[in-house]
This record gives structure tokens, sequence and C-alpha cells, in this order.
């Protein structure tokens, strides 16, 4: 059980973090240009909007290619 609590909290740090990427690419300020494929469960957008975004939100480079299950 003590072993179970650290992992289980790291993994919810996580989705929270990841979480408010997702958010703020989604809902933010001057970022209309990121979609939402409720298919595959991931941001879309064109690669320009995409380098663009993550030459100032480094962390957003790990969503790029990866879905999100917990968004919606």
């Amino acid at each position: 059980m003590l072993k179970a609590k650290p992992n289980l909290e790291s993994m919810i740090r996580t989705l929270k973090r990841d979480w408010a990427i997702v958010y703020d690419m989604l809902s933010g300020k001057d970022n209309s240009s990121f979609g939402w494929d409720e298919h595959r469960q991931m941001i879309v957008a064109e690669d320009a909007v995409w380098n663009l975004y993550i030459s100032s939100h480094k962390a957003a480079d790990q969503l790029r290619h990866r879905n999100f299950l917990y968004y919606d």
C-alpha cells in the first residue's frame, strides 16, 4: 500500500500537468488554430502552428503525436 501511494500521486500530478497544457492549447488566448479530434482523442493543428507554439511552450511537444484519453 505504501509503495502505491507515491505512484498514484505522481500519476495524478502528471495528468493535471498534461490536462493544463491541453486546456491552454484548446481554450487559451490566441490559440484558435488548435482543434480536438474526437475519434483519435488528440489535439490537431497544422505543422506550422505546432512549431510556432512549441517554440514558446516546450512542454507541449510531448502532446503533438499523443492521444489524451482523459480530456473530454
